[in-house]
């Protein structure tokens, strides 16, 4: 068996030579499509990434009764952060969020007004933050059975929202995804078919002296694997090449998330590697065996 391997992998390094040009051809296909391949997948990470950010900021806020003391308020605050949907509650006074709204006019260059004003007219507030976005109606249901309560703000249109288009993005990115892995494994077979076919003559002779099919297959299986392993080498160094400024627009692209290139930097060379030598496994195997059939 061993001595089987070592012979399909010296007879296929000598294919991938003695057919230089298509191999050249099949492997800078490979480079092309695996840039494509790796370029979306960045941005649809990062799109991703940044979806999974507002459904975290999406939250159900409850104003409260003017006459709720500290007191109750943090009684509030216990119950609601003990429910199993809730990931986090956050109370804000009156005060503070009078000081929110005037950080925000300034911050929009609007007039401070609020001086004017003979009382602060806004509401101390619990703001809740969901384990599951969908997990909201629970919540509401609780807090606005709560005495304390005096209005919950209806978020459901929002929630809605941001799943519709998280739920899309994720289905239109895998479809892509496939549909461009699909493209590689067509020029890859087609690309190796024609090099199975230059050595039509070769594979007629080995036939003829009785070779089986695994002893005339194994080599070119083994070669595609070359091609999809020197196509992945080579687009790995020319993301590498690219890392510093590509570094820099995701960081800028996406700063406000919790984004972290060096776990893009792996999950790239992962989907590089194991795509490219997949395809190239697949595609042979596929040529072969399609010119074997006849």
């Amino acid at each position: 068996m061993i001595r089987f391997v070592g012979f399909a992998l010296g007879r296929a390094w000598q294919g991938f030579w003695r057919n230089v040009v298509m191999s050249v051809a099949a492997t800078g296909t490979m480079v092309l499509m695996l840039l494509l391949l790796s370029g979306f997948w960045i941005v649809q990470t990062g799109l991703i990434a940044g979806l999974e950010f507002v459904e975290q900021k999406v939250q159900v806020v409850a104003d409260l009764n003017d006459a709720t003391t500290a007191e109750r308020a943090a009684q509030l605050v216990a119950r609601t952060a003990a429910l199993p949907e809730v990931a986090r509650v956050t109370y804000v006074s009156r005060e503070e969020a009078l000081q929110r709204f005037r950080d925000a006019r300034a911050a929009q260059g609007e007039e401070d007004l609020t001086p004017y004003l003979g009382s602060n007219p806004l509401h101390a507030s619990l703001e809740v933050t969901l384990r599951n976005p969908g997990q909201f109606g629970q919540v509401l249901e609780v807090l606005r059975a709560e005495p304390d309560v005096i209005r919950v703000k209806d978020i459901q249109d929002l929630v809605e929202r941001v799943l519709t288009v998280t739920s899309m993005l994720r289905t239109a990115g895998a479809v892509v995804l496939v549909i461009v892995g699909l493209i590689v494994l067509f020029i890859i077979v087609n690309t190796i078919r024609l090099a199975v076919v230059a050595r039509a003559e070769e594979i007629e002779i080995m036939r003829l002296v009785g070779a089986s099919d695994a002893f005339i297959r194994w080599p070119f299986v083994f070669e595609g694997a070359l091609v999809g392993l020197f196509g992945a080498g080579i687009t790995l160094a020319i993301l590498f090449g690219a890392s510093e400024p590509l570094a820099r627009f995701m960081f800028d692209f996406f700063r406000v998330l919790p984004f972290r290139v060096e776990s893009i930097a792996r999950d790239v060379s992962l989907l590089v590697v194991g795509t490219g030598v997949g395809l190239g496994v697949l595609g042979s195997w596929l040529s072969v065996r399609t010119y074997l059939l006849r």
